[in-house]
């Protein structure tokens, strides 16, 4: 059974980073990240594949957030830098079986529960 547990998120000032962590057990795939702001849709933040070595990026957090993975840990990271109060949301992690990098949300079958990012101005 795929698990999936985010953690890392936090109240932070404009400016500000943070590292949001997933630990995955169960399966290894596509992982990705997205984030959902109260009132809002689901959004497509970025991905990575399953060797670490493609991302894609959303272009609002494109050269602020950086996606990476270590597989020898199971655990896959969101650096996010140069936050911004826009940027508050819960952060969600999601797992794809497939190899293709999506920002599609119907494309990830695991999720997890969510870490709360709050960037106060």
């Amino acid at each position: 059974q795929v698990q999936l547990v985010e953690s890392g998120g936090g109240l932070v000032q404009a400016g500000g980073s943070l590292r949001l962590s997933c630990a995955a057990s169960g399966f290894t795939g596509v992982m990705g990240w997205f984030r959902q702001a109260p009132g809002k849709e689901r959004e497509f933040v970025g991905a990575l594949s399953r060797s670490g070595g493609l991302t894609y990026y959303a272009d609002s957090v494109k050269g602020r957030f950086t996606i990476s993975r270590d597989n020898t840990k199971n655990t896959v990271y969101l650096q996010t830098n140069s936050l911004k109060p826009e940027d508050t949301a819960v952060y969600y992690c999601a797992l794809s079986t497939s190899y293709s990098l999506s920002r599609v949300r119907s494309n990830y079958q695991y999720w997890g529960q969510g870490t709360q990012v709050t960037v106060s101005s």
